[in-house]
């Protein structure tokens, strides 16, 4: 088949939009989705200066998620002095498996000129997740015990390096499989702290981003488009996240790596297990199949579910998280003692 957008020989069939690419405007349709989402979110502050940068820190494991969200972010904003970005990556304790994805960070940021920190599970908890799963006092998939001691990792150490934004590598797939997850769960309260979290725009000027241009023509995939007319509320207990890969099918963003030959780690974690996220995967894997769009059709209503139940919320509401202080690390959290503590409890008793 033929590039639908130049004649040359095509490189991918994306069914949802119908379009056939070559590699070179399959690379330009991912570009500008991310592009977009960026200037849709307003991730790019009106008081964003030279003098003073919006910081932003990005969780970059070695996977093709984070590597090509690093790539295309350092392409756009390289040499726009308002955007500072910080690569951080965690070295969780799991043998052979992150060393080799932590050198493909490692190849990345220093290819690119990018400020790059590592942090080890072993440094900050005494404990690698090899012995976490081994031992499991809590009875749970090791992806539970990761997915704490990643979050507190990645929180703090956002905020130690002066972090206004987080940014995580999450593409379409990842996103719809969770709001997926939440619908179904029928978690009103989970889907506006989703909303709070990662999705909701920020008030931000949004035509900054478009001085960095979109490229050229369209790609059937866009962004969600959720109808949404409110922004998230300012936080004060996390430095707010964003996903600016959320639009791009998991496929294309492989893809991107592949055409781009970027050094990313593409294998799956050996203590991977989460039944219901994996149920989810393969109904979604099903549905897009037979639906093509289905994942964009799901985060346009979710998104725009989101934003009502989050502007729908009380603060006065007795179930909505009143966040204080771990009383032992000081980490936000609405209880006592966070999870993370009472995790490595747990840990310490075996």
């Amino acid at each position: 088949m033929e590039c639908d957008k130049c004649g040359d020989s095509a490189a991918v069939h994306a069914e949802y939009s119908g379009l056939h690419l070559c590699e070179g405007h399959l690379c330009q349709a991912v570009d500008k989705r991310v592009r977009r989402r960026v200037r849709e979110d307003g991730l790019v502050p009106d008081d964003a200066t030279p003098e003073d940068p919006d910081t932003w820190v990005i969780g970059l494991s070695g996977g093709k998620d984070s590597v090509v969200l690093t790539q295309i972010l350092h392409e756009t904003f390289d040499e726009d002095p308002r955007i500072e970005l910080v690569a951080l990556s965690i070295h969780e304790g799991i043998e052979g498996y992150r060393d080799e994805s932590l050198d493909a960070c490692v190849e990345l940021t220093e290819d690119l000129g990018i400020r790059h920190e590592v942090v080890h599970y072993e440094d900050e908890f005494d404990v690698r997740m090899d012995d976490v799963v081994e031992d499991d006092p809590e009875s749970m998939a090791a992806c539970a015990y990761c997915g704490v001691f990643r979050r507190d990792v990645l929180s703090r150490y956002a905020e130690e390096l002066g972090a206004d934004k987080l940014l995580t590598g999450h593409n379409l797939d990842d996103e719809a499989e969770t709001a997926l997850m939440n619908f179904l769960e029928g978690d009103v309260r989970q889907m506006a702290k989703h909303f709070e979290a990662s999705l909701g725009p920020f008030d931000g000027d949004s035509r900054a981003e478009e001085d960095h241009g979109d490229g050229d023509g369209g790609d059937g995939g866009g962004s969600s488009d959720a109808a949404t007319d409110h922004a998230r509320e300012d936080q004060d207990h996390h430095v707010p996240r964003a996903k600016p890969l959320r639009d791009v099918p998991e496929k294309e963003v492989a893809l991107y790596a592949r055409f781009r030959d970027l050094p990313a780690h593409i294998t799956e974690c050996p203590h991977a297990e989460e039944a219901y996220r994996g149920e989810i995967q393969q109904l979604m894997l099903k549905l897009e199949e037979n639906h093509p769009g289905t994942r964009h059709s799901i985060m346009a209503g979710y998104e725009e579910l989101a934003s009502l139940a989050s502007s729908a919320q009380d603060p006065d509401d007795e179930a909505t998280p009143d966040f204080g202080e771990c009383e032992r690390c000081g980490a936000p959290t609405a209880r006592d003692l966070c999870r993370k503590c009472g995790l490595l409890d747990a840990l310490e008793a075996v």
